[in-house]
């Protein structure tokens, strides 16, 4: 089978190679692939540029759907033909206190699917029956393939209790992460404001028709003033900061009202410097946030089962697996939201 494979450490390094159709073992559940996203990560494997641990020669991929292909010895939790997809934490120790107090994401031995494991941006592949989430019938497998980092970004969110239907929040970036950020912000009934460049043109014109009471395109408005109007001079609430922008971590310091909640759901791309001295002077509740567990899942699953979450929309693009370098570009050049390849 064709699979985009990451085959040594360095930039670059990845392409597409015949490679065995994997066959499971037990407990284990062969997938075929339906749709698979392009997630960030992604792009920052492609330019070795990932700090969580990575093991070539690996086929990439790990936002998913497919239909169960195959079953190993002992799996009850699905059968050959259900829908389904699957949370990206492969292997964790299973005795560490982040384990055992449900937080497995932050297992010092957890290994993912598409970085350590192999992935999905292949025909087929294969995952533990235990990390496996059936799709109810309402959601397609376009959809499902959105839903690991919607299970992420409902993590960052519901998992943190980051929000109440009283507070303004403040959204920067408005890439497929930040649109979802949104979408959950104004199921919990908060007035939310999102922020991007001349770059985010249609993405902002998108999060205006996805419920954002305001957007704000800070190459052309005041940012400043805007916020300082829109919350009588106090700052925003929470911000959810997901574009990984350096410059939109010192601005958010300024923007974040005193005693506010500040989340860092984008990944930098680099060391990212600003006044410390600010989490002290206004009190304020700074935390990251990491992958997802099982409850973000259920929540994810959840929030588009319910039409809380439009998954659809976020979805520009799609290419056959082998025009993966085209579907990189665009992501890396901001030309797209939420681009999908399709095993061939």
């Amino acid at each position: 089978m064709k699979a985009l494979v990451k085959y040594s450490k360095g930039l670059g390094n990845m392409e597409i190679r015949e490679v065995l159709e994997p066959k499971p073992g037990p407990g284990e559940v062969k997938i075929e692939v339906k749709a698979a996203g392009i997630c960030g990560s992604d792009i920052h494997i492609y330019h070795d540029s990932i700090a969580i641990p990575l093991n070539p020669p690996v086929i990439t991929g790990h936002e998913f759907s497919g239909a169960v292909n195959a079953v190993g010895e002992g799996v009850t939790s699905c059968k050959v033909g259900d829908r389904v997809t699957s949370e990206t934490a492969i292997e964790y120790c299973g005795q560490c206190f982040n384990c055992k107090a449900g937080f497995y994401n932050l297992c010092n031995e957890r290994k993912t699917l598409g970085y350590w494991f192999d992935g999905a941006f292949a025909k087929f592949t294969i995952v533990p029956q235990s990390r496996i989430h059936l799709l109810p019938k309402k959601i397609s497998f376009i959809e499902g393939a959105l839903l690991e980092p919607l299970a992420c970004v409902a993590h960052a969110t519901m998992g943190q209790e980051t929000m109440c239907p009283t507070d303004t929040v403040l959204v920067t970036g408005p890439g497929a992460v930040g649109l979802m950020s949104l979408q959950i912000a104004k199921a919990y009934g908060a007035k939310v404001f999102i922020s991007g460049t001349n770059d985010d043109l249609e993405r902002l014109e998108l999060a205006r028709k996805l419920g954002a009471d305001r957007v704000i395109n800070i190459q052309k408005e005041d940012i400043f003033q805007i916020i300082k109007e829109e919350t009588s001079n106090c700052g925003v609430d929470v911000v959810l900061e997901c574009s990984g922008s350096s410059s939109a971590i010192k601005l958010n310091m300024d923007l974040i009202k005193k005693r506010g909640k500040y989340i860092q759901i984008g990944l930098t791309t680099k060391i990212t410097s600003f006044n410390f001295n600010q989490i002290c002077y206004k009190e304020l509740k700074v935390t990251g946030t990491l992958g997802s567990i099982w409850s973000s899942w259920k929540n994810a699953i959840s929030l588009v089962k319910n039409d809380k979450v439009d998954l659809k929309c976020l979805v520009s693009h799609q290419f056959p697996l082998t025009s993966w370098k085209e579907g990189f570009n665009i992501f890396e050049n901001k030309k797209g939201i939420k681009i999908i390849l399709k095993p061939v």
